[in-house]
């Protein structure tokens, strides 16, 4: 009998996916929207917070519920049971990004859902993120499979860094995952931004995003500027940007040299799966067009600002 999956993280379902095993899966969280074939699945979670509301509002209420100890997704129990799964995959990295690990711990541990193994994911850089497809893979008892993944992942890494080492000189880029209040990328990003030939400004390591002031990101001179806010796609920025202080200090900047943009943080960078790659290979497209041929056509998936 093939093994039952419940994914509660976007990227846990795109590394089940990617490993070939989709058919495993029997839920999915809330946002959980790619491969396209995932929607059909019995949704497992649902926000606490209005995922429609502004940024501003979005980061006032994600802080007061953890600063009280609540989670900011909850787990749809009756769904969970109905799914019965085997595995359940979660994570431990961001109690603001899916359903707290002990939420989770404490849901598999009831009665029903008795034998069912906690798989918990914490990708906190590349390195991580490649043990993760590891530790899905064994716990979907498809090992071999981890190591062809990380392979086509590698393989396309390789090819964004060594187009970026061609460039004469990494561009100052700065990097925000948050627009109200200003937040640089940590984590992954940086690492993703380096293998693309740019220098990540203020975060520049693996280290947590970090909460900056608006006269920060003025005074980083920067040559460009990436907009991925967590969550967000393309369309969702562009709204955020209609108003607020993000639009104005923008505006500030005047006409940077290598632009500024906005980035499908969705789907592509705030996911530590595999197309973590693929966003390593937009970085370069937007930045080194001449010297990347991507084998993604992106359409819709970056727009330039200014």
């Amino acid at each position: 009998m093939s093994v039952r999956v419940a994914s509660l993280i976007p990227s846990g379902t795109e590394i089940v996916s990617a490993l070939g095993m989709a058919d495993t899966l029997v839920g999915r969280s809330h946002c959980c929207d790619y491969p396209a074939e995932v929607l059909e699945l019995p949704i497992l979670s649902r926000p606490r917070v209005d995922p429609a509301a502004p940024g501003p509002a979005i980061d006032r209420e994600v802080r007061q519920l953890i600063a009280g100890g609540a989670s900011v997704y909850e787990i749809l129990m009756d769904a969970l049971l109905e799914a019965a799964p085997d595995v359940v995959i979660t994570q431990d990295h961001c109690d603001a990004c899916a359903v707290s690990l002990r939420d989770v711990e404490a849901a598999v541990a009831c009665a029903e859902l008795a034998g069912a193994k906690l798989c918990a994911l914490h990708p906190h850089d590349l390195a991580a993120v490649r043990r993760d497809f590891h530790h899905v893979a064994d716990s979907l008892g498809v090992p071999d499979r981890a190591t062809r993944l990380e392979d086509r992942f590698q393989t396309t890494l390789d090819r964004v860094e060594a187009a970026g080492a061609l460039a004469s000189r990494p561009p100052r880029v700065l990097l925000l995952e948050w627009l109200d209040p200003p937040m640089v990328a940590g984590g992954w990003i940086p690492e993703l931004a380096r293998l693309a030939g740019l220098h990540p400004l203020i975060v520049e390591d693996s280290s947590s995003f970090q909460q900056v002031g608006w006269d920060d990101v003025l005074s980083a001179r920067a040559e460009a500027v990436v907009l991925l806010p967590c969550g967000f796609s393309v369309a969702r920025t562009l709204t955020e940007l209609r108003s607020g202080p993000a639009r104005r200090v923008l505006g500030d900047l005047g006409s940077l040299p290598r632009g500024i943009w906005i980035v499908d943080g969705d789907a592509y960078f705030n996911r530590p799966g595999p197309r973590l790659a693929e966003s390593a290979e937009l970085l370069a497209t937007i930045f080194h067009p001449g010297l990347i041929q991507a084998t993604s056509a992106f359409e819709g998936d970056f727009v330039r600002l200014a």
